[in-house]
């Protein structure tokens, strides 16, 4: 079970390259069950597949450490919904994904270790799979060698995200997912995340691929989502978290995918998910969501 922070502690949030900072916090918990998700769907075909992941980060987080203390993220993310009783329809979306940090945390008893994107792929791959894994930051892709040193299975790489991109698209088999989670630091990242997108699929175009982007500005948000419809790319997804109003001076409230290629089951299962995960882990009464089709067989909105 999660251990609740003292009265009158207040998180500060803050964006940060070192994920450290934000491990397992709301938005963690919307995208690696959205990854755990897809890799599912994956392996209902024997063929095997590649996962590759362009701004993995370390792998696996230490949520004792002064960084995630000082932040207290986690708290109201994944120590909010591991040790909650769940409807049964939420337990049987969220575990896949549940059950691996409970496998790093002795039972999910007491919440130490948090998996990053890169060990939520690896845990659930099958034999026959592959993992790409790529971070720029020297010491973060240290730890990220370390931790796969002895795994035939994963490929790790310590370059510029975007060029990671490129260099490992398409896959060998064919087969696969993408995650492209840029850090937001830097002017311009939206633009980027739009690239990427057509990098893509210009390269992988049956593939999944999952763009997360945080949503601290909703027009800036609003018109990426806009401009990637606007890209005439088929079976696009959008699927969106806020906790709180976002606001310029509250951090990060919102969160959202971009989905491309999604599984033909996933918008069934993201509908029940998103309102489950706005109510349970709301910061305020406007805690919503939003699952929104921005290109594909079906353009709905909920």
């Amino acid at each position: 079970m999660a251990v609740r922070p003292p009265d009158g502690f207040e998180p500060r949030v803050r964006m940060n390259y070192r994920h450290i900072y934000h491990a397992g916090n709301f938005a963690d918990v919307l995208k690696h069950a959205v990854l755990a998700l897809v890799i599912e769907h994956l392996k209902l075909k024997e063929a095997p597949f590649r996962v590759i992941d362009t701004h993995a980060g370390t792998g696996l987080y230490d949520l004792a450490s002064e960084e995630a203390q000082k932040t207290g993220e986690w708290w109201d993310g994944i120590g909010s919904i591991l040790p909650a009783m769940r409807p049964p329809e939420i337990e049987s979306i969220l575990a896949p994904y549940l059950k691996i940090v409970c496998d790093e945390n002795d039972g999910g008893e007491r919440i130490v270790r948090y998996p990053g994107s890169p060990l939520v792929a690896r845990r659930l791959m099958r034999p026959g799979d592959r993992l790409i894994v790529n971070e720029a930051h020297p010491e973060d892709a240290a730890r990220l060698a370390h931790l796969f040193a002895k795994d035939r299975q994963t490929k790790v790489l310590a370059l510029d995200g975007w060029t990671a991109l490129k260099a490992v698209l398409p896959p060998k088999e064919r087969r696969g997912l993408v995650l492209i989670d840029p850090p937001f630091e830097e002017p311009g990242e939206f633009q980027r995340l739009l690239e990427g997108l057509v990098t893509a699929y210009r390269r992988f175009a049956t593939g999944t691929v999952l763009l997360w982007y945080p949503i601290k500005d909703v027009r800036a948000a609003t018109a990426f989502l806009r401009d990637a419809a606007a890209l005439g790319i088929p079976k696009l997804l959008a699927a969106e978290l806020f906790v709180e109003t976002p606001r310029a001076d509250a951090g990060l409230t919102a969160t959202g995918l971009l989905i491309l290629n999604p599984p033909f089951t996933l918008d069934t299962k993201l509908s029940i998910l998103l309102p489950y995960l706005a109510s349970k882990l709301a910061r305020e009464k406007s805690a919503t969501s939003r699952l929104e089709w921005l290109a594909g067989e079906r353009v709905t909105s909920s």
